[in-house]
């Protein structure tokens, strides 16, 4: 079968045939037909070896019964041991979920890693109702999908997002308050979202209020974060820095269709700027590295 490979020495990804996966006990064997690409996957390509297998979301139809799944279901599925930019892909059942109907495979390729990090997120920072939120980042894939469930939970949100070209559609989302850098933003807040990093983690320190937590889930910037002890005081007293990994806790099957079900009633909006055909994976990659795509980036395989 077909599948995209890290080709380190060109700094981009390749087809090459490899041997099609065969799915051993508790795995679901899937057609793949869409695929989304993360800011995560871009950053891990520099730092693996030549022939490795990017790809964590994955949306398709099941090629085998088995593990209370039905050939030809359609289906969702996070590859937590990468490798989904392919045709096939074996994924553990307890992270698939069966698509509904009205839920295209583009839009559930952007749900297993941006929509579940914004789920998981919501739900570990408890009610939301009446609080104050900051989401950084919010342009993106995750940022999106955060404005618009922390705004379902009850809270008022600010979004940042650096570019204002970006930054359209946001406050159709929920957002209350759009900003375009984070030192403008109206705080304190109750809660912080940040994936950014370096400096902006920083300022974002600056802005939590009494009691509040700020969770840390990305580093997209690639910088260090400058952090002073006395960020902790002086209206900050007892607030909370948290690092938070999406794939811990519960598996993810249960949620994936639960947030299949939100799309499909119309509940949470899928926002894709960029979809193609796989074949075109490095223009992709230059568009989601240059920050050129609002929402997600989606290639499909073998549709239309």
């Amino acid at each position: 079968m077909r599948a995209i490979v890290n080709t380190p020495a060109t700094g981009n990804v390749a087809f090459r045939d490899v041997p099609a996966p065969v799915a051993a006990a508790g795995e679901v064997l899937i057609d793949v037909r869409a695929v989304s690409v993360n800011r995560g996957e871009i950053l891990n390509l520099p730092g693996n070896d030549e022939g490795w297998r990017p790809g964590w979301d994955v949306a398709g139809v099941v090629a085998e019964t088995a593990e209370g799944f039905t050939k030809g279901q359609r289906v969702v599925a996070l590859s937590l041991a990468d490798g989904s930019w392919a045709e096939q892909i074996a994924v553990p059942a307890e992270a698939v979920a069966v698509l509904p109907d009205a839920v295209s495979f583009a839009q559930a390729a952007t749900l297993p890693v941006a929509a579940l990090t914004a789920l998981r997120l919501v739900r570990e920072a408890g009610s939301l109702l009446g609080r104050t939120v900051l989401v950084t980042g919010a342009a993106g894939g995750v940022g999106r999908f955060l404005v618009q469930l922390a705004r379902a939970a009850g809270a008022e949100v600010t979004a940042v997002a650096r570019n204002a070209e970006r930054a359209k559609g946001l406050d159709r989302l929920g957002a209350a308050s759009v900003v375009t850098d984070v030192a403008t933003a109206d705080g304190p807040f109750d809660v912080v979202y940040e994936a950014a990093g370096g400096e902006t983690l920083s300022r974002a320190l600056g802005l939590v209020g009494p009691g509040g937590t700020v969770y840390t889930y990305g580093n997209s910037s690639g910088e260090p974060t400058p952090v002073s002890f006395f960020q902790f005081f002086g209206g900050h007293e007892q607030a909370v820095l948290r690092h938070f990994v999406f794939v811990t806790g519960a598996p993810v099957g249960a949620d994936l269709a639960a947030l299949a079900r939100l799309v499909a009633d119309g509940r949470l909006t899928v926002e894709i700027s960029y979809e193609k055909d796989w074949e075109h994976v490095n223009e992709a990659l230059t568009a989601v590295r240059d920050r050129e795509v609002s929402g997600k980036a989606v290639l499909t395989i073998g549709i239309g």
